[in-house]
């Protein structure tokens, strides 16, 4: 079976072909050895960064803006942001304070994607 993916790792966006054959992935259309790379981990362990927002409580804003320390298994992504959609930070919050540690046993953290001062 082919998998049809377009390469993110530079400008150049490739059109890859990844297939899996007894149990051995080979990638074509790459023009580089990182999008080679890209195309057998897009196809066995797809990761994205997480970006959303979180409640905020007593600050300048009502909502504060959280991403990803680094990219998460896109399996868990779903479980991860309704985990987020529950949570309240108390103000005041700074740039890349870490709001959550190790979210869901992924390894990654969530850090604050902006400061946001206490209003009182």
């Amino acid at each position: 079976m082919k998998n049809y993916y377009t390469c993110i790792v530079c400008p150049r966006s490739c059109d890859l072909v990844v297939e899996e054959e007894d149990g051995r992935v080979t990638v074509s259309g790459n023009r580089c050895v990182r999008g080679e790379e890209y195309g057998k981990n897009e196809y066995l362990h797809p990761k994205r960064m997480l970006t959303t927002t979180v409640k905020l409580e007593g600050g300048n804003i009502r909502s504060l803006p959280v991403v990803s320390s680094g990219p998460v298994p896109k399996e868990k992504l779903p479980d991860c942001l309704d985990w987020l959609y529950t949570i309240k930070v108390e103000a005041p919050v700074h740039l890349h304070d870490v709001i959550v540690e190790n979210i869901l046993g992924t390894g990654v953290n969530v850090l604050a994607a902006r400061d946001a001062e206490r209003t009182d």
